[in-house]
């Protein structure tokens, strides 16, 4: 948590909380499944009811074929749905110019722990 009311201890449902992310990025959702790079980022709950968030988040990638290369994620991240879309706005190395849109699926949530695996399907198009 970077940012929150600053009277009582911070917590993500409520409008204006700031959180910093550095999540590894997996082939699957699988424990022990293969890191393939990182997703840095920012959640700020964008919504005055504290439903929805809003996501800008870079897809590192750390494996051999796309080291160093990222994908520039933004959108509405309505995270209390299971299922929703944000926006693929750009890219670089492999994945320059990037366009396009991933869906979001929640596996797990656990708000008051601050914990998510969220399967993410990436579909975009670049030069």
């Amino acid at each position: 948590m970077v940012a929150g009311n600053t009277k009582r201890r911070w917590y993500i449902l409520e409008f204006g909380t700031i959180f910093a992310t550095d999540d590894a990025l997996t082939e699957s959702i699988d424990r022990n499944s293969t890191q393939v790079g990182r997703a840095h980022g920012i959640y700020v709950n964008s919504a005055l009811g504290g439903s929805d968030l809003h996501l800008l988040m870079s897809l590192v990638f750390t494996n051999k074929e796309y080291n160093g290369s990222t994908l520039q994620i933004q959108g509405a991240d309505r995270f209390l749905h299971k299922y929703r879309e944000v926006s693929v706005v750009s890219g670089t190395g492999k994945f320059r110019f990037a366009r396009g849109y991933a869906t979001l699926e929640t596996v797990y949530l656990d708000i008051p722990g601050s914990n998510a695996i969220i399967r993410w399907n990436v579909t975009f198009l670049h030069y």
